[in-house]
């Protein structure tokens, strides 16, 4: 019998073992006076770029309203994008939106999704067994592996016995264990890639640890690729291998964990590390050194490095007028800054 393709998807040729590939992915939003008249646009992913490795999680960092949310969602197929290229387990995914719709199914299969919410991610209605049966009856799972997988799932995320959770609501769980139902959920259809919305911005301090650790251990015992969205940088190095900072719809600095913590480049990521809470008592009270003012407008982001009206190393006549391409003053760090035109190749990856 003849196996139908799908037409959005074209096979291509990926470089050693890379699960995803973005390259100057653009997200815009259209801005509508009295619902016809276009008055701009809203630029909440502008220009990405990036690789993820099978096996491989990342940390996609910044503040609220950088665009790190938009970014996952264009990966996920539930935003469109306005420009740019993905490659997805060697397939290209043109982002033409009838097809895309009809390739839903197929990304449905290769990624999971943890949202942030868990509580809001769960119908109220169902019971955990009802809420893990729908992505398997809706992607057409064959009916004997459905309880199966379900058990399959609620084991490897520690909740057990499973026959005392199956009958439960979601009201009748506490965070942490709402949050683990979300990511069982995920893990149903075995998919390649996790994609975690801050899925621990909602937890108590102690359950967040243990809310990745379990992600941890998962990603490492089935190889699964990554992404973790979170604003907070110093859960960073606990979780991921390379951290990717996104200032107002772009990655201004992409390295390794460890690099990025103890060898910041960019100014943004270095007040991100600043922000940071200190544990020590003596330290509360002193007040922090962090640029005054706000994110800037995505609908008229300003001209050159949209970092310069905070940056207290601005070079005036270069940040405040030209865009600062991506350079790359260490091996496999990256930045976008002026700071290092002189000290710093062309970026490369």
């Amino acid at each position: 019998m003849k196996t139908k393709t799908m037409p959005s998807l074209m096979v291509e040729e990926t470089e050693d073992r890379t699960l995803l590939a973005v390259k100057d992915l653009r997200t815009w939003f259209e801005l509508k006076r009295w619902g016809f008249i276009s008055v701009g646009f809203v630029r909440a992913v502008d220009g990405v770029s990036f690789d993820l490795k099978r096996g491989e999680a990342v940390t996609i960092v910044g503040e609220s309203g950088s665009g790190k949310t938009t970014l996952l969602r264009t990966i996920l197929g539930l935003a469109r994008p306005t420009g740019g290229e993905m490659f997805f387990a060697g397939r290209r995914l043109n982002g033409d939106r009838g097809q895309m719709e009809r390739d839903l199914t197929w990304l449905r299969w290769q990624t999971g999704f943890v949202q942030q919410d868990p509580y809001g991610a769960l119908a109220p209605f169902m019971n955990i067994r009802r809420i893990l049966m729908e992505p398997l009856i809706i992607n057409k799972v064959n009916k004997a592996e459905r309880e199966q997988r379900i058990r399959e799932s609620l084991e490897e995320v520690r909740l057990i016995p499973v026959d005392e959770f199956l009958p439960k609501f979601p009201h009748m769980l506490s965070g942490g264990q709402q949050q683990r139902v979300v990511v069982a959920r995920a893990l149903l259809l075995h998919p390649m890639l996790i994609a975690a919305d801050e899925p621990v911005s909602m937890l108590d301090a102690s359950v967040r640890v243990e809310i990745l650790e379990l992600m941890s251990r998962i990603q490492k015992t089935h190889q699964l690729g990554v992404i973790y969205i979170t604003h907070d940088l110093s859960s960073v190095r606990y979780f991921s291998e390379r951290a990717f900072v996104m200032y107002a719809g772009k990655l201004v600095e992409k390295a390794e964990c460890k690099e990025i913590v103890h060898n910041t480049l960019h100014p943004y990521t270095q007040v991100l590390l600043r922000a940071i809470p200190d544990p020590e008592p003596e330290n509360v009270a002193q007040m922090r050194d962090i640029p005054a003012g706000e994110p800037p407008s995505l609908i008229h982001p300003p001209s050159g490095c949209r970092f310069h009206p905070r940056c207290p190393h601005i070079i005036e006549g270069l940040c405040d007028v030209d865009e600062p391409p991506e350079f790359e003053p260490i091996p496999g760090h990256f930045v976008e800054c002026w700071l290092y035109k002189d000290n710093g190749s062309p970026g490369t990856e």
